[in-house]
Parts: structure tokens; sequence; C-alpha cells
């Protein structure tokens, strides 16, 4: 298999539109061409992973954190982030980094604190925007069905649990075909009036390709009208952050105790205890204080999540307890999720597990 192969099953899992517009996401380092001898997953690129990399002969490093970050002006050697690209660049070793995209994966980073913690039927904490866009187009009343059609095949037309939505609105189209026009209908030189419906399909913003080429490939227009806007309306399903419910209540200490045992942590940093039992829990991986707001809308208990700052604490305002249980400890079993993941989809395939200690923060 290529790594392009490859990372094209991962973003089955995490489309890198899902991924912030600040992030990094994708193919960092190597050609998408090149065939795949073996595959690291780490959650961090370091010079230590590379060199685990070579050992084990994979030469594709599938990274949860991208190595690069901002740009890279030179490749001196001056700092580790330059040492890293070089030394997979020397072993022909390429890198690929999912960060956000799988941050807001419906099956990713936060689906799987749920999991190890017990959290049930969780929802999205902060769903993403600019994720659903709307197709509006004409076409001659007697090719409307076939066009529709296409567009469902394609991936649009789908709210929800529902598929093969649309609005269809009937309509006289006008036109005049100019000198060199080829039209499907009417004569050139000549204004031209057809029935028409208007067809409207939401579909998501990941598909926007697919669905273009469906309508161009379908429509019998050798100029096809067409309109796609961005939407308001929000994909339920991705965005940042979980919130879900214990099977069970719990006691405020019973349930951190239960934190930092299920995730490895070796402490936990956290605001004034209410004297209440916890059942509601939203969580959050990485840094996630920017998220404490929509954590106390949602009515969570506990709010788990990394790198709170100071006054940070104080937002929650005795109406839940916010658990910093440190960046890495929130992220630390991501790597697992995608070993289990690439195994399942190419079983026969070496994927290997890195295990390298990539966690920069030692506790005393």
């Amino acid at each position: 298999m290529t790594i392009l192969e490859i990372t094209q099953i991962l973003e089955e899992l995490a489309p890198l539109h899902y991924a912030e517009d600040f992030d990094n996401t994708g193919i960092l380092v190597g050609n998408p061409e090149t065939e795949v001898s073996g595959v690291l997953v780490t959650l961090d690129t370091l010079e230590t992973v590379i060199e685990e990399a070579i050992a084990h002969n994979c030469n594709l490093i599938v990274s949860f954190h991208p190595i690069i970050f901002g740009g890279l002006k030179k490749l001196t050697g001056s700092s580790y982030v330059e040492r890293t690209v070089i030394k997979a660049i020397q072993n022909q070793i390429a890198i690929y980094s999912m960060h956000t995209a799988l941050d807001n994966s419906p099956k990713g980073v936060n689906a799987k604190i749920c999991e190890i913690l017990g959290i049930q039927n969780p929802k999205i904490l902060i769903p993403k925007k600019g994720t659903l866009k709307k197709l509006t187009t004409y076409v001659p009343k007697n090719d409307a069905e076939k066009v529709r059609k296409s567009l469902f095949a394609a991936g649009a037309g789908n709210i929800g649990k529902y598929s093969d939505c649309s609005f269809n609105t009937d309509g006289i189209g006008s036109y005049k075909a100019n000198d060199g026009a080829n039209p499907a209908k009417g004569q050139i030189g000549q204004i031209h009036y057809e029935e028409e419906t208007q067809i409207n399909v939401v579909f998501s913003a990941m598909n926007e390709p697919r669905i273009k080429m469906a309508l161009l490939k379908h429509h019998p227009y050798e100029e096809v009208a067409y309109e796609i806007h961005t939407l308001d309306n929000t994909d339920l399903t991705i965005g940042m952050g979980m919130v879900g419910h214990l099977k069970n209540p719990m006691e405020e200490m019973q349930f951190l105790e239960l934190i930092k045992k299920k995730m490895k942590a070796s402490c936990i940093r956290h605001s004034e205890l209410l004297g209440k039992r916890i059942q509601k829990v939203a969580v959050l991986g990485g840094s996630g204080a920017f998220a404490i707001s929509a954590a106390k809308a949602s009515g969570a208990d506990v709010f788990i999540t990394a790198d709170v700052k100071y006054h940070q604490f104080y937002e929650a305002e005795n109406r839940m307890i916010i658990a910093d249980i440190g960046h890495y400890e929130t992220e630390q079993f991501t790597k697992n999720l995608l070993v289990d993941y690439l195994t399942k989809k190419i079983p026969n395939f070496a994927i290997r597990l890195s295990e390298s200690k990539t966690n920069p923060i030692k506790y005393l």
C-alpha cells in the first residue's frame, strides 16, 4: 500500500476538513506515492520516534501532534523540530499528522476518553461551525430525478438520521445560446424558455468536490447554473469535546480517584469540590480551557481537560468541578485508538504502537 492509500483510510475516521484552521494536518514529510513498509503510530514525533521507526522498518509515522506546526524557515538542526524533520528526510520516513481533525471526529480523542471512563451516550460539546453547505441548482423538469439521485449518491441530502432529503420548486428558466454554444435545448441566438425544477440539498462540506462532480456529470446543460452556500446550521456529530453520563452517580472524591486510575494521571489539579454527586461529565482532550463555558452550559458536574491556567479555575463558579489531569494524560490513548482502527481496516499490514515516551512533563 502507498502512503496515500493509508492516509485515505485514516481520513475516513477523521477527514482533514474537520481540522481547525490554525492547525497543520495531513502529510507533513514524504511522497504520497511511496510504498509503505510499516506504520508506527505515536502521539508525538521526536528524534527517538524516528529512531524507533528505523529500527522496526516503518517508513510511515502516523502522529497525533504535528511536528511542524508553524513555518520552518530553515533546516540547520538548531531545534528539536529541525533535527526530527532532517532525520526523517535522511531516512526516507514520512510523517502524517491528524491532530484537531481527530479532536473533532465523533470517534476520536474525546470518544476514547468517554470509553475509558465509562461515560455513556456522549454528545458533542461544541459543534464545529462551517461543516454544512447547501447546493441550489436548476434542472430541466424531465431530468430532475436523475440529477437528484446522482447528488444523493455523492453524499448530498443527509440530515441526521434521514437521507435523500431535498426541496424542489418548479418554475420557468430562460437563456439565450450565443455563437459557439452547444445548447442541450433551444436554438443559437434565440431566447429559450424551459420548465425547470429548482433542487436544494444540504451536504457535508467535506463532500463538496464529489457533489460538484456529480452535478456537472449528470446535468444536461452545457453551462450549469448552481449556487453553494455555507450554512450557520451545525452538524451535531462533529466538534470539540463530549458530554455524557455515568451509569451510576459517584461521590466527588471517588470519581476523581477513578479518573486518576483510569487515565494514569500522576496528579489532578481541580477547582473547589461542591459536595454533590457526579453523574454528568464533560471531557475535552488537550488544552480545553476555552470550553469551560460550554461545559457549564451543558450542566456537567465535572469537566475533564488540561492546561487550565490559575484564574481559569475560578470560572467553575461553584457550578461544576474543573479537573485538569494533564495534556499528555488526556490524549495518551489516542495512539491505541489509531492502532486498533488501522489493524481492523488493514489486518495483514505492519501496524506498530510506538513505545517511545514522549510526555515532556515529569512529576516529582
